[in-house]
């Protein structure tokens, strides 16, 4: 296998790095599971079936996915109680925080605008 050599400055490879990452989290993030999973999670500490009770419509094999991912990517912290049978718990962490107020922010914009959004729609189907 052949590896293409960057030839740019260290600062430059860090900023294509970030980008790659950023696009890689929006990705995995950017999906109705996982924004329903934040919003759900707020500030309260839920256990996998208070959230999959919460979030209509999702699957046990879903919301494990997206839990999975949550946590791989720091937004969601998993903590396991050693009592039988097993407590599990997940609460946001610091930077899953910080998205759900970026997350806030689209819904409150979607509430704001939802009129607009569905007349347009109505004009552009008929």
């Amino acid at each position: 296998m052949v590896t293409k050599q960057f030839g740019g400055s260290p600062e430059e490879a860090d900023l294509r790095r970030a980008d790659s990452l950023a696009r890689e989290i929006f990705s995995d993030v950017a999906n109705k599971w996982a924004l329903l999973i934040i919003e759900v999670l707020g500030e309260r500490t839920l256990r996998f079936s208070e959230l999959r009770g919460e979030i209509e419509g999702i699957s046990h094999k879903m919301l494990t996915q997206n839990l999975r991912m949550l946590e791989r990517n720091g937004l969601v912290d998993r903590r396991v109680h050693p009592v039988v049978p097993p407590r599990v718990e997940y609460t946001l962490t610091e930077p899953g925080r910080a998205l759900r107020v970026t997350i806030d922010g689209m819904c409150d914009w979607t509430h704001r605008y939802l009129g607009h959004i569905e007349a347009s729609r109505h004009r552009f189907d008929a």
